[in-house]
């Protein structure tokens, strides 16, 4: 069973989110992430090999601490190169992985390039080699939204502004581990830097419902039906230990639910919600970088 709240770790290995002001976090406040984490409940971390020295940080890290057995971990395929063969190319990444975290079993694997989700079986095989206990796809766009259908977990964006995947929950049990809470901290920066002017505009208006947005961000989410997992990475113990108060707050209350989604919907346009689709926004848009 994977906690509420999930801990991401790609600040662990590199500078990461337009909303990052601290940057790379020393080892010593990994360890100091780590630890506070699992002491407040968190069992599960999201990593990838893309992620800078993220895995070897954990690993390292998780090791001097005494956890390496006390935290799932769930990591990711790197893009399969047009030329690969599909199985030793995806064992040759698990055994990387595991060598950098430490680990004898990771948890779950998957496909971070959803275009490789085509290769799921292949994936599924790992785990009758012991390598992996479960398999899935991160998904970013749309028009893949069907082709996890046999896999295990999936890893989708979803917010309280995004919700071209709500049709993924409550799925056959299927575990769901979601990201992009804070929409890469487009939710809580300084409304002036906030430059889709769709997603300020609905901001705005559920600001007005009176709860601090980290709040009604993360409660909102853990309205959400069916098995599941947030994910939000920190850079500080303090970011951490605020996401902790608020994933033990009461739920939000059905009148402000209904207030919410009235806001909410109908949903935004991709181009709106997808980090990935950003640039096309500000090119249409006529915005600079």
């Amino acid at each position: 069973m994977y906690s509420k709240l999930m801990l991401g770790t790609v600040q662990f290995g590199m500078n990461y989110g337009v909303a990052n002001t601290t940057g790379k976090p020393s080892f010593e406040t990994v360890k100091a992430i780590l630890k506070e984490a699992y002491d407040g409940g968190i069992n599960a971390l999201d990593t990838a090999p893309e992620y800078g020295d993220s895995e070897e940080v954990i690993g390292k890290a998780l090791k001097e601490l005494g956890l390496t057995d006390s935290l799932k971990i769930v990591t990711k395929i790197p893009r399969l190169p047009a030329d690969a063969d599909p199985e030793k190319f995806i064992c040759d990444s698990l055994r990387g992985s595991l060598k950098r975290l430490q680990k004898e079993v990771i948890s779950a694997a998957l496909f971070h390039v959803e275009d490789d989700g085509i290769y799921l079986d292949v994936l599924k095989s790992m785990k009758e080699k012991g390598l992996i206990l479960s398999a899935g796809i991160s998904l970013n766009t749309q028009a893949h939204k069907e082709d996890g259908g046999s896999a295990d977990c999936l890893q989708i964006p979803c917010s309280i502004l995004d919700h071209r995947f709500d049709s993924c929950f409550n799925r056959g049990g299927r575990h769901c581990f979601i990201r992009g809470v804070y929409l890469q901290g487009m939710l809580l920066m300084p409304a002036e830097k906030v430059f889709v002017k769709e997603v300020l505009s609905r901001r705005m208006k559920l600001e007005k419902l009176g709860i601090p947005m980290a709040e009604l961000a993360l409660r909102y989410l853990f309205a959400k039906p069916g098995s599941k997992s947030i994910l939000t990475g920190v850079e500080t113990v303090e970011q951490l230990r605020e996401n902790l108060r608020i994933a033990g707050m009461e739920p939000l209350t059905e009148d402000v639910l209904t207030e919410i989604d009235k806001i909410v919907f109908p949903p935004l346009d991709e181009i709106c919600v997808s980090p990935w689709m950003w640039k096309r926004y500000k090119e249409i848009n006529h915005l600079k970088d």
